[in-house]
C-alpha cells in the first residue's frame, strides 16, 4: 500500500523482497533486473536492425559520389553542374514529406512502414544502374528522395520512442555510426565492384554498383518486416508484462509513449504545438550548419582525388576509408560519455563543431597535401561526432511531449537540417569541380 492506503497490484516475477528496490508508475511494479532485461532486449532486436537498414539507406543515397568517379559521369556526360544538380533534387522531395511520413508513422506500425518504404527505394536503385543520360538520373534521383525520407524521421521517433533520456546518446551514436561505416564500405564496395565486375554481361562497373547495393537493401527490408520491433505499447516482440514496463520506466522519467488509451493529437493539433516549440527551432538552425557542412560525404571521392591526382579510382576509394574509421571512433566515444553527463551535450557539440572549424581554418593555409588530408578527416570526425549527439539532445529536449508532436518537431528538425545540403551541394560542387586543378597548380608552382 502507498501512503494513502492503495493497494498497488503486484505483477507477475515480482517478489516480497525485490519491491524495497522496484520502481512503481501507474499501478505498474517491476525490479532493476527485469529493467535491465527488457532494456537488453530491446537493444539486441531494435538496434542491430536499425544500425543495418540505416547503413543500407545511407551507402544508396552516397554511393553516386563513387559511381561518378568510377565512369559514370563520362558515360552520362555530366558537366559540374548537372552532378550537383542530382545530388540536390534528392532532397527536394526528402525534406517536404519527411513531417506527413512521420504523421503517418505514429498511426501504423514501425515494422511495416519503414521496410515497405525501404523495398521501394531498393528497387528504383536498381534501375538507377540501366540510367542512359542525364534527365534519367535526376528523375529517379527525385523519387528516391521522396520514398527514402520517411526513413530516417521515422527511425529519430522509433529510438526516441523506447528509450530514457540518459539512454538516448548511446543509441543515436549506433544509429549514426551505421552512416559512417556505409561510406567507408562504400568506398571498398565500390572498389570491389567497379574492379571485378566492370564489363560482366556488358555492363560497366558503375551500373552494377547501383544494382547490387539496391539488391541488398530488399534483401535486408524483407528480413526487417520479421524482426524490427513496433513502438512499445503495440510491439509484437514483446510479452504484455514486458509493454506494461516499457511503457512504465519511460513514464517516469516523463517520456511519452503512445498507448490504447492515450489520447491523440490530430495531424494538424501536432503540426500547431511543434512549430509553437522555439526549442525547434534552435534545433533545426543547429542542425542546419552542421548537416551543411557534412555534405562533403558526397565529395570526399572527388576531394581526394583532388588531392592525390596520379591516384588511380580503386586508390582513391581505399582513401576515403580513414576518412569513416575514425570518425566512427570519435562518435562512439562522444555518444557514450554523452550519456554520463547528459547536462553536458551542447558544450561537447559546441567543443567539436569550433574543432571542425579550426582544421577548415588550418586546410586554407597548409599546402602540404598529405597534411591537408588528415585535417579533412579530422573536421569529418568532429562533423559526425556532432550529428548523432545534436539528434539525441533533440529526441531528449522533446521526450514528454506527445508522440505525435514530437515525430513532427523530429522531423522538421531532420527536414529542415537538411536543406542545408541543398546549397551544401552546390557550394561544395564548385569545390569538388576545382579539385583536380587545384592539384595540378600545386604541382606547377613547386616545380
Amino acid at each position: 500500500m502507498d501512503s494513502l492506503g492503495t493497494k498497488h497490484p503486484v505483477k507477475a516475477g515480482i517478489s516480497s523482497d525485490q519491491i524495497e528496490h522496484a520502481s512503481i508508475h501507474e499501478h505498474v511494479l517491476f525490479s532493476p533486473q527485469e529493467e535491465r532485461k527488457l532494456v537488453r532486449k530491446v537493444d539486441l532486436t531494435l538496434l542491430p536492425m536499425i544500425w543495418i537498414m540505416y547503413l543500407l539507406s545511407y551507402m544508396d543515397r552516397t554511393n553516386i559520389g563513387n559511381a561518378k568517379i568510377s565512369g559514370m559521369a563520362s558515360d552520362l556526360d555530366l558537366t559540374s553542374n548537372q552532378y550537383s544538380t542530382a545530388l540536390v533534387v534528392f532532397f527536394v522531395g526528402y525534406v517536404v514529406f519527411e513531417v506527413p511520413s512521420n504523421l503517418v508513422l505514429t498511426r501504423t506500425r514501425p515494422s511495416i512502414f519503414l521496410p515497405t518504404i525501404m523495398i521501394i527505394w531498393g528497387a528504383l536503385t536498381c534501375v538507377m544502374g540501366a540510367i542512359q543520360d542525364y534527365k534519367h538520373l535526376v528523375a529517379l534521383r527525385v523519387i528516391i528522395g521522396c520514398i527514402e525520407s520517411g526513413f530516417a524521421p521515422g527511425v529519430l521517433l522509433v529510438l526516441s520512442s523506447w528509450y530514457k533520456r540518459t539512454e538516448q546518446s548511446r543509441r543515436f551514436g549506433v544509429y549514426i555510426s551505421a552512416a559512417i561505416l556505409s561510406g567507408a564500405f562504400g568506398g571498398l564496395l565500390a572498389a570491389v565492384i567497379v574492379k571485378n565486375l566492370e564489363g560482366v554481361h556488358g555492363i560497366r562497373g558503375w551500373r552494377w554498383l547501383f544494382i547490387v547495393e539496391g539488391a541488398a537493401t530488399i534483401g535486408v527490408a524483407l528480413i526487417a518486416l520479421f524482426v524490427l520491433p513496433d513502438f512499445p505499447a503495440n510491439s509484437r516482440r514483446l510479452s504484455e508484462r514486458e509493454k506494461d514496463i516499457a511503457v512504465a520506466r519511460l513514464a517516469a522519467e516523463d517520456v511519452t509513449a503512445l498507448t490504447e488509451g492515450s489520447q491523440r493529437l490530430t495531424h494538424w493539433q501536432a503540426v500547431v504545438r511543434s512549430i509553437q516549440d522555439w526549442r525547434t527551432w534552435i534545433f533545426v538552425v543547429g542542425y542546419m550548419v552542421i548537416v551543411g557542412s557534412s555534405t562533403l560525404s558526397y565529395f570526399y571521392p572527388t576531394l581526394v582525388k583532388g588531392l592525390f591526382g596520379d591516384a588511380s579510382n580503386e586508390k582513391v576509394n581505399f582513401l576515403t576509408i580513414p576518412i569513416y574509421g575514425v570518425a566512427f571512433v570519435c562518435t562512439g566515444i562522444t555518444a557514450y560519455y554523452s550519456d554520463r553527463v547528459p547536462g553536458w551535450r551542447g558544450l561537447i557539440i559546441a567543443v567539436w563543431l569550433l574543432f571542425s572549424l579550426a582544421c577548415s581554418v588550418a586546410v586554407c593555409i597548409i599546402y602540404n597535401y598529405t597534411a591537408r588530408y588528415v585535417l579533412l578527416v579530422l573536421m569529418a570526425a568532429g562533423l559526425w561526432a556532432t550529428n548523432g549527439g545534436t539528434l539525441a539532445y533533440a529526441s531528449s529536449a522533446f521526450a514528454g511531449a506527445s508522440p505525435e508532436a514530437r515525430g513532427v518537431s523530429l522531423a522538421l528538425i531532420n527536414a529542415l537540417g537538411n536543406l542545408a545540403q541543398i546549397y551544401g551541394s552546390v557550394s561544395l560542387g564548385l569545390v569538388g569541380s576545382n579539385a583536380s586543378n587545384a592539384y595540378k597548380n600545386f604541382q606547377v608552382s613547386v616545380s
